[in-house]
C-alpha cells in the first residue's frame, strides 16, 4: 500500500472508531504524546490518555454524535478532512476542518479549524 493510501486508510479507521463512539479504539490510534488542539491554539486533549478520557466525556454527553467526511485531502505527510459533525438529531450540525499529523502509524496531532 502506498504511503498516500496508508495515511488515508489510517484516518478512515480512526473516523470509524469515532462514529462507533469507541473512545478506546480511537485513542489507541494516537501516539503516547499525541494531542488534539484548536488550529494554532490551545490543546484541548493532551496525550493518548487525555484523548481517551476527553472522548469518553464527549460521547457520554452526545450519545448520537457522528461525523460525516465531506472531503479528504492529502498534503505531504498530513491528512486534512472537511467534516460535518452531528451532536444529536435535534442540534444543528457544524462543519470543521481537521488536520492530522503522524508519528509513524499513529496520530501525533489533530488540529480543528472551525
Amino acid at each position: 500500500m502506498s504511503d498516500i493510501n496508508h495515511r488515508i486508510a489510517l484516518i478512515d479507521t480512526l473516523m470509524a472508531h469515532y462514529n462507533a463512539l469507541d473512545a478506546d479504539a480511537y485513542a489507541d490510534m494516537f501516539a503516547e504524546g499525541g494531542s488534539e488542539a484548536m488550529y494554532r491554539g490551545d490543546v484541548v486533549r493532551e496525550g493518548r490518555e487525555g484523548v481517551r478520557s476527553g472522548m469518553k466525556a464527549v460521547f457520554a454527553e452526545f450519545p448520537e454524535n457522528r461525523a460525516d467526511v465531506l472531503q479528504k485531502f492529502l498534503l505531504g505527510d498530513r491528512v486534512v478532512l472537511h467534516e460535518r459533525v452531528y451532536r444529536s438529531s435535534t442540534a444543528e450540525p457544524f462543519d470543521v476542518m481537521t488536520v492530522y499529523s503522524f508519528d509513524g502509524d499513529l496520530v501525533e496531532r489533530v488540529e480543528f479549524i472551525r
